[in-house]
């Protein structure tokens, strides 16, 4: 079995502490949880929820695709909201990116994110 792989994008957020954006081990990659940060701007989405998860979701396929993953390789999720009455503009925007065969997931609210954001995602991938 071959060593840890660390994966590292700069079409992703930059991590902000001592973490890798993902870490590939065996078939598996673990992406750690993205926040609503553009990678470009630097900029953080917050006050729409729609468009924060739009960009957290930007970030996690940024880091599969670095890995060699897509997005349908995603095998598992979870969520992270401030405010769980935003679940389902949350829910209507991961579809879009998850599409027919979505991950499994679980969805939490957080009393506080990171940076005091309004979404954190992290996700697992697995490929054969």
């Amino acid at each position: 079995m071959s060593p840890k792989k660390i994966i590292l994008t700069d079409k992703a957020p930059a991590p902000v502490g001592p973490y890798s954006q993902a870490v590939e081990a065996g078939n598996f990659l673990y992406v750690a949880g993205q926040i609503p940060a553009n990678a470009e701007t630097g900029e953080i989405y917050r006050g729409d929820i729609k468009v924060a998860t739009k960009q957290v979701c930007e970030n996690i396929k940024a880091i599969v695709e670095e890995a060699g993953y897509t997005l349908q390789d995603v095998v598992r999720c979870r969520v992270y909201l401030k405010d769980m009455n935003e679940f389902s503009d949350m829910n209507e925007i991961f579809a879009k990116y998850f599409g027919d065969s979505p991950p499994a997931r679980v969805a939490f609210e957080a009393q506080r994110l990171p940076l005091d954001v309004d979404v954190e995602i992290s996700a697992t991938a697995w490929k054969d």
